[in-house]
């Protein structure tokens, strides 16, 4: 199938060509028919997955020309503006207003800007200082809730409610959400007519991805995760750490090292975080050390390696972790460091995923003192299996040491 078989205007079918793409993914093979139908959504994708372009492209066909005709909103900044600089290029042919509506920047162009817009893509919290501000959504034919579990997962599901019961009841309704709560469940009750299911797989390729599984001590996972990158000359690395301040610490002393690393969290500026993501894409190698906020959302291509510094908190965000590489045809290693305390939580996540790992033995490595920076890991205890103080490893038998008992 090509884009050019689906009913959509020319100057769409342009824009797709434009920015180079030929063959739809498997969401929006599935998901563009059925809202240029006008049927309420529930899409079951993986970050990657083009979902953008399967509800966006139907949208920009179906708009009326009124004010604020469609709203889309998504649980980030970051994902906030890719969704909005991806409609803008879609749009480029039509005349559309789209407008990017989020926090940590001033609100009063955002006031200014919302009152002619035609779509406007938005995070909940801003979305609801412009509402109490006089932003009405009387108009708004179609919805979009983007990443809803993580909205879920960050709180906002409130606020989405909010939000749902001030736009009219005979809107269109499209939900995309990698999984699906019973919170989730009851959001699609109460405010979906009919829905439909399309679920797709994502763009990752699981015979082009290696995972690979490291035990190493809590002092030593920095300098491990330094011997690797040091090795890397191509791509992107991103390192996902469980806090800001971990990822601070860990892009200083990356930075020390010579590794050209940047850091990227909820705690940064919004005007830095743009900008790093900018940097990085324009470099197209290099190492990004970031929380879960870059997980899921951030469209960051030719990324080689996935290192889990820590261990994610939920299994789900395992898989989308893993999920940033082996894109596109091109290979991916995904590295869990895992310290000793770690293995259960490890053995769970792989149990719920339904994934196997391939564990090794650690390489020898230079030990590195960390510059002084804030506290960052868990409760740590238990021996080392790594190397010897000799240098030499320990030599470990083949069964993954997360199947292994411990005492």
């Amino acid at each position: 199938m090509q884009f050019s078989d689906f009913n959509l205007p020319a100057h769409l079918l342009t824009a797709v060509k434009e920015q180079g793409y030929t063959t739809p993914t498997a969401i929006q093979e599935k998901t563009i028919p059925l809202i240029l139908q006008g049927k309420d959504i529930i899409g079951h994708s993986e970050t990657g997955s083009g979902k953008t372009a399967a509800f966006g492209l139907p949208l920009l066909a179906k708009l009326t020309g009124k004010a604020l005709n469609a709203l889309i909103i998504t649980p980030t900044r970051e994902l906030c503006v890719q969704v909005t600089d991806a409609l803008k290029g879609f749009a480029k042919h039509q005349r559309t207003h789209i407008v990017a509506v989020y926090g940590g920047v001033g609100i009063g162009p955002q006031i200014s800007a919302v009152r002619t817009a035609d779509v406007v893509v938005a995070t909940p919290g801003r979305l609801l200082d412009l509402m109490d501000r006089g932003l009405k959504l009387n108009n708004v034919h179609y919805l979009v809730l983007d990443e809803a579990d993580r909205m879920l997962d960050m709180g906002f599901i409130d606020d989405v409610e909010k939000i749902f019961r001030q736009t009219p009841a005979h809107r269109q309704t499209l939900l995309f959400s990698a999984t699906l709560s019973p919170r989730l469940r009851s959001l699609v009750h109460k405010y979906m007519k009919t829905p439909v299911s399309v679920e797709a797989k994502t763009q990752v390729d699981t015979s082009l991805l290696t995972e690979t599984a490291y035990e190493v001590s809590s002092q030593d996972k920095f300098s491990l995760l330094a011997h690797f990158l040091k090795q890397e000359t191509t791509g992107i690395a991103l390192v996902f750490c469980a806090t800001r301040r971990t990822c601070d610490k860990v892009t200083k002393n990356l930075r020390a090292q010579t590794i050209n690393a940047i850091a990227i969290h909820g705690g940064m500026p919004q005007n830095k975080r743009m900008q790093t993501i900018t940097t990085l894409h324009k470099r197209g190698l290099g190492v990004m050390v970031a929380t879960d906020v870059a997980s899921r959302g951030l469209h960051i291509n030719n990324i080689s390696h996935v290192y889990n510094y820590d261990l994610p908190q939920t299994p789900d965000d395992y898989v989308h972790r893993i999920g940033r590489t082996a894109r596109a045809g091109a290979t991916g290693d995904a590295i869990t460091f895992v310290t000793p305390p770690d293995v259960r939580e490890f053995r769970n996540i792989l149990r719920t995923v339904g994934r196997s790992v391939a564990s090794k033995n650690l390489p020898v490595f230079e030990k590195i003192s960390m510059v002084a920076g804030p506290s960052h890991e868990r409760s740590q205890h238990g021996s080392f299996r790594g190397r010897n103080q000799a240098g030499q490893q320990n030599r470990q038998g083949s069964r993954p040491f997360w199947k292994r008992q411990h005492r």
